[in-house]
């Protein structure tokens, strides 16, 4: 597995994770819980997210974040809250994952040194 295979699976494992944040917020839990698993869910997010950065640009590491916690999100709510998603959130949806997938095909130029 190369530098930026890791470094966006890093970026897919930050979005979850700050999905999975969101998600805990609405589980049938006490509020205690609720918060230590916001807790442990934010802290693993930054922790992925830190690991993406080492491996890709900036603008890849968060639009692939970004990607997988909206799309993540909406589908849990859709399929386990039952909330309603209109045609243009799949629309939406699909675009953002073009747009990850053309930034995962850029090439990123390396700045060179002048000192």
């Amino acid at each position: 597995m190369d530098k930026s295979s890791k470094g966006y699976a890093w970026a897919v494992s930050a979005g979850f994770n700050a999905a999975l944040s969101a998600i805990s917020t609405k589980l049938p839990f006490h509020q205690i819980v609720r918060y230590g698993m916001v807790l442990l869910f934010n802290v693993t997010m930054w922790t992925s997210y830190v690991n993406s950065l080492k491996a890709l640009s900036s603008l890849q590491a968060t639009v692939t974040n970004f990607a997988t916690n909206f799309i993540s999100s909406g589908l849990v709510g859709f399929f386990f809250f039952h909330e309603s998603l209109s045609p243009q959130w799949f629309a939406g949806a699909l675009l953002i994952i073009i747009g990850v997938v053309i930034l995962s095909k850029s090439s990123i130029e390396t700045k060179v040194s002048t000192d």
